[in-house]
């Protein structure tokens, strides 16, 4: 099988020949050291070396695609954030006219031409694109999240304004893309953390009223354009996973090892069969203080206990430089066995 075959029957949760594997988007302080170790000089190259079988080539890794003629950002309300969940704009808003006051980004500032080049020069991999969509994080970002949280119960209207403006702009976003990228891409991959270490950042009940409905509508719109569907949500996500399948999710991703309910055992007694899976190869102490011979245990007994419909990955994408390439070099061997 050619990687991109591979991994479209694994997420079809079909027999391919072998689980597949993704490094992930190891941070840029970690790249140099893993060059050092495996001898090559590009991330294409060591990506091949360890025969990772996906690619993420998202709009937003491409600083031309949101070209604002004053040179902000999507859903920059030029607000200097000095803490994590400080409001970004849309604190104060106490009305549905406050919230379309915003100066809301706007769909003509995009251009695909650097992502779709990106896309058609990737190769016999499979191809995750379409905007990231981090709705969740984008409202909580605007509100604060304290504001965002509390609001749910004081003030839905303005919660529902504020998300209906940041997902009407990526549905529109997405079909214009989706549109443009064809059958150049494989999977729409998008990411919204709703968990914490132990729970659901809100409760189920503002889950269901709050999230899904748009959610929902991502899924369809991917579907509908012929697309696998890859959800990113880190943290212990238990209580929800069956809704997200519901709502038209494909593939699970990262699979947070040590999060409440989300070790491989639990997510196979609950879910395997039902959706295809990406991660789980702990980044929190495993990959970070084991040893490879420990490593390429884990991923023997995660392959075994949700495979076949799984890509072997780490935990958390974005793999930090505490992570030694030996190990990095051990789940990838594993991986492919």
């Amino acid at each position: 099988m050619t990687h991109r075959e591979r991994i479209r029957t694994i997420i079809s949760r079909r027999a391919a020949d072998r689980c597949g594997l993704w490094l992930g988007n190891p941070h840029a302080s970690t790249w140099p050291i893993y060059h050092g170790y495996f001898g090559t000089r590009s991330e294409e190259e060591l990506r091949v070396r360890l025969d990772d079988d996906f690619r993420w080539i998202c709009p937003q890794f491409f600083a031309s695609t949101y070209r604002h003629p004053g040179g902000r950002k999507i859903f920059d309300a030029g607000v200097k954030k000095t803490a994590h969940g400080q409001a970004a704009g849309l604190g104060g808003a106490e009305t549905v006219a406050d919230v379309e006051a915003f100066d809301w980004p706007k769909v003509e500032y995009l251009n695909f031409d650097e992502c779709l080049a990106a896309l058609r020069n990737a190769g016999d991999v499979y191809r995750a694109s379409g905007f990231w969509t981090c709705f969740y994080h984008d409202v909580m970002n605007l509100l604060g999240m304290e504001n965002y949280m509390e609001k749910m119960v004081t003030n839905p209207d303005v919660v529902h304004a504020v998300t209906d403006r940041v997902c009407g702009f990526y549905y529109e976003a997405n079909e214009m893309f989706f549109r443009a990228a064809g059958r150049e891409m494989d999977g729409f991959f998008f990411g919204n953390d709703f968990g914490t270490q132990a729970d659901l950042i809100c409760s189920p009940r503002h889950f269901d009223e709050f999230i899904m409905p748009w959610f929902r509508r991502f899924t369809e719109q991917a579907h509908r354009h012929g697309y696998q569907v890859i959800l990113h949500s880190c943290g212990a996500i238990h209580k929800v996973i069956g809704r997200l399948i519901d709502a038209g999710v494909d593939c699970l991703h990262p699979l947070q090892a040590r999060a409440r309910n989300m070790d491989a055992a639990t997510l196979a007694r609950d879910f395997r069969g039902r959706i295809a899976f990406m991660g789980g190869i702990d980044t929190q102490h495993l990959l970070v203080h084991g040893t490879p011979d420990d490593v390429a245990a884990d991923v023997r007994r995660v392959k075994d206990l949700l495979g076949p419909s799984l890509i072997v990955s780490p935990s958390h994408e974005a793999v930090l430089p505490n992570v030694p390439p030996e190990n990095i070099e051990a789940m990838a061997r594993a991986a492919v066995e």
